[in-house]
């Protein structure tokens, strides 16, 4: 009989990074080398946390967010059962009233909504008050707005705008406290965030901007208005919903207690592996890598490949062998994914908690907002340095609630902003991930799309190597190639390739391949695409863990 090495991989937090490692690691490990146990604190398999503001808003089901597990014998999941403790000595976890003996312990419990210390909220959330980080906190919101009469979002960056919207979307009133000059002023400078404050305005939306939460008024046990300091004056705003949308903390209770390094985040080396111990590893929001951590997904995910590709290598003899089961038949796609509803979606708002200096964090310089009646897309960083030889253009219309801007550097596109115009945001974003040499003259970048002429994102004109979901760095050939195998809508399509599994945005660009690709099938060209897998991209158009 065939003995083969088996190493037990503990996993803490079944979050979207924490299954995409996973995922990866049985798809790439050989089979029979290794045992996989996952403990998740939520009662659910894993969904795409990004798409809640979605579900908030009425524009996608609960139920369609689940993530697709591993096919695999060598994978053992446990649902509602967190690990409460590490015993490093003896290397085993406490979970669900046991200890459980690890090889390698990844941790990926994620992070926490940010509570601020006022009154009214020390000692708990009072009822109608609310945060948006699991599926039973978007079940609760979705019920708590059908019979609000008004509501309240503490924070304008892009969660709180989504909210804000969703919850507009179902007929509450919304007004929403942002203690910065303008909303997602981490992304956006003055001049597009009035254009932002107007379009917000239009949907109905009372925004309050250098706004400073003082406290929360309840009345037998509930909430009932909320005080600000706006400008120098005090602000009562009645209101029987509050949702706070104030950022998040890295979740790093657990590491502490075991007597890791930690800061803001588990401190790991660029290898993904704790300063503290070998035998222990971070990824997604609960990790400070040297670069920094963005909040984003897309980050997360790029974690969790390269965690998976070193932990996957056979390791040196004298490890704990044992007659491995009979593996299953498994196939391997180029990747698996949850099936999303249709819908463009939109990325965390990026919240730094890297070490001073680290400079922008891998995968925070692509944000996308999509919010019931808003558009907008940040690229790059939100206020580069300014060098000779830059060109910048702005195009802005608050009065049609449009705002383009674009600056070019050594004849790439550096930084982009667009508000309200999806089509232009589009081309923006395929230039910007292929880094396409910019025109001579910035200001096409913005008119030639708005003037009708050819468009990047033109499926027919997008070579095969053009990069179509940015989460995930699926390009054109590979979703012409996994049409070629029988995937004939998007649900098949995100199961083998991943595309549209992370925020969503890149949803209507995948619908609209597959409508060329029904129409005028898979081009002679199509046979040189070169479908090898490439390695993830440091942008993101998506959300945290």
């Amino acid at each position: 009989m065939v003995m083969t090495e088996l190493r037990r991989i503990v996993l803490a937090g079944h979050g979207m990074v924490g299954a995409r490692f996973a995922d990866d690691l049985l798809g790439q490990a050989e089979p029979g080398s290794m045992q996989v146990t996952v403990f998740g604190a939520e009662a659910y398999r894993p969904y795409n946390r990004v798409l809640l503001s979605e579900v908030v808003a009425g524009r996608a089901d609960a139920t369609g967010l689940t993530l697709p597990a591993p096919d695999s014998p060598y994978l053992h999941a446990r649902y509602g059962t967190p690990v409460r403790a590490v015993d490093r000595t003896a290397r085993r976890v406490l979970a669900g009233g046991g200890w459980h003996p690890y090889d390698e312990l990844v941790l990926a419990t994620g992070a926490s909504p940010r509570i601020p210390p006022i009154p009214g909220l020390r000692t708990g959330l009072p009822r109608g008050a609310h945060v948006l980080r699991t599926l039973d906190d978007a079940r609760e919101l979705v019920a708590a707005a059908a019979v609000a009469r008004s509501a309240t979002v503490v924070g304008g960056g892009v969660l709180g705008l989504e909210v804000a919207c969703g919850l507009l979307r179902r007929g509450v009133p919304v007004t929403v406290l942002h203690h910065g000059p303008a909303p997602m002023d981490r992304q956006l400078d003055e001049q597009a965030g009035a254009v932002l404050t107007t379009a917000l305005g239009r949907l109905g939306a009372q925004v309050l901007c250098r706004a400073s939460t003082t406290a929360v008024l309840t009345g037998a046990g509930h909430v009932q208005a909320v005080v600000a300091q706006v400008e120098g004056r005090q602000e009562h705003v009645p209101t029987d919903l509050l949702v706070l949308a104030c950022g998040t903390t890295p979740e790093t209770t657990l590491a502490a207690a075991a007597g890791l390094a930690v800061d803001r985040g588990v401190l790991v080396g660029a290898d993904l592996t704790s300063r503290t111990d070998p035998r222990v590893h971070a990824i997604g929001d609960c990790a400070q890598p040297p670069e920094g951590a963005s909040g984003l997904v897309g980050q997360g995910w790029q974690q969790a490949s390269r965690l998976a590709t070193r932990l996957a290598k056979p390791r040196p003899r004298g490890w704990l062998r044992v007659t491995p089961r009979r593996l299953a038949s498994r196939r391997t796609h180029l990747g698996t994914g949850p099936t999303v509803p249709p819908g463009p979606t939109r990325s965390e708002e990026p919240v730094q908690h890297g070490p001073a200096g680290a400079g922008p964090a891998a995968g925070s310089d692509v944000v996308r907002l999509k919010a019931a009646g808003l558009d907008v897309l940040t690229l790059g960083p939100a206020s580069p340095p300014a060098r000779d030889g830059d060109r910048t253009v702005i195009l802005s219309d608050p009065t049609a609630g449009r705002h383009l801007a674009a600056t070019v550097r050594d004849g790439l596109l550096l930084a982009a902003t667009c508000i309200g115009d999806p089509d232009v945001a589009a081309d923006l974003t395929a230039g910007y991930t292929r880094r396409m040499p910019a025109p001579t003259d910035p200001v096409h970048l913005l008119v030639r799309p708005l003037a009708g002429g050819s468009s990047a994102s033109d499926p027919a004109g997008l070579p095969p190597e053009a990069t179509i979901c940015v989460c995930s760095s699926v390009t054109k050939a590979q979703i012409v190639a996994s049409w070629r195998d029988g995937a004939r809508d998007q649900e098949a399509v995100a199961r083998a390739t991943r595309a549209t599994t992370g925020c969503g945005g890149c949803t209507s660009k995948v619908c609209d391949l597959l409508d060329w690709l029904g129409r005028s099938g898979a081009d002679s060209d199509g046979e040189k695409y070169d479908i090898r897998p490439k390695p993830p991209v440091h942008h993101a158009e998506t959300a945290a863990e």
